[in-house]
Parts: C-alpha cells; structure tokens; sequence
C-alpha cells in the first residue's frame, strides 16, 4: 500500500505543481525512502531531515527547545514543529514529520507503538496520534503509511486544517 500511496501523492503534487518535505525521528529516513522510490518524484520532493537525536529537532527544523524540554520528543506538538520545520526550512509546500516510538523499550515514559505524524500545509497543520503494533520494523513502517495517507487526504479534500 505504501508505494501505491507514495505514487497517488507524487502525481497529486504534480498535477498541483506543490512540493514535499519531510522531517523523520522514529522513521529514520524510511519516509524519504519511500517517496522517492517513486520515479520522477525530483519533481515535487525537496528533501528531507533526519532528526533522530532530540537537540537537532531544534537545531535542524526549528523545534522550540522549550516544548522539547518540556514535553519530550514524542509528542503532538513536536510533530507538527518538525512537519512545520521541514516545509520551512527546505522551501516545501508541504511539510510531514514524524515522532514516536518503535521499541522495543519505552521511551521518555511512551511505550513502543506510540507515534505522531503531523503535516503542515498552506491550509494549517493536521496531527494523528498512533498507538501501533508489532516489533520495530513494523511499527516504523505503519507510520511511514500513515504519514503518506495523512498527506494523500488533505491534497484530495482541500483541507489541511484539523
């Protein structure tokens, strides 16, 4: 499903003439891989970050150290901050971001399967808490989907705002 899903947006942006970034913790670079599996996808993929230790979600993407500091890494917030962050910083139309944790321990009190994915657009920012299952490669690889399907939902109902 991913692949066809990592296509669906890719023709989308195209036919929009919009662009993708995106900024992964708990995905390490997973999310990136999977758009551009896509051929052609130079066309609207500007890049990406991979922010995996907590001091560069703010001093990559912009992440207040104060939310950091105060909430953790693996919050709804920060999500947002780094799909904000990643659609900023690398001049995208469109932002994902991705946080959570995929084990096998817990992380910061959060047991393994919880995530953010967040997208930030030229419409507002949307957010979806995940509470998933499996070991670690699926876990990741759910939230790679669901970054791709949160994406793929606001190009097709023209609304990025929760």
């Amino acid at each position: 499903m991913t692949a066809w899903v990592a296509q669906e947006v890719h023709q989308l942006l195209l036919a929009r003439g919009e662009t993708l970034a995106v900024a992964e913790s708990l995905t390490g670079g997973a999310l990136a891989a999977a758009v551009v599996a896509v051929p052609g996808v130079s066309a609207t993929f500007r890049g990406g970050v991979v922010a995996y230790a907590t001091e560069l979600k703010a001093e990559l993407l912009g992440v207040d150290a104060a939310l950091l500091a105060r909430r953790g890494p693996v919050d709804r917030e920060v999500a947002v901050a780094m799909a904000a962050g990643a659609r900023r910083r690398l001049g995208a139309t469109w932002g994902l971001g991705t946080t959570g944790v995929a084990g096998p321990d817990p992380q910061d009190g959060h047991p393994p399967g919880v995530c953010y994915v967040a997208l930030a657009g030229p419409d507002g920012t949307r957010v979806e808490a995940l509470a998933l299952a499996g070991d670690r490669a699926a876990v990741r690889a759910a939230a790679v989907a669901a970054a791709l399907v949160l994406l793929h939902s606001a190009l097709t109902d023209g609304n990025a705002s929760p």
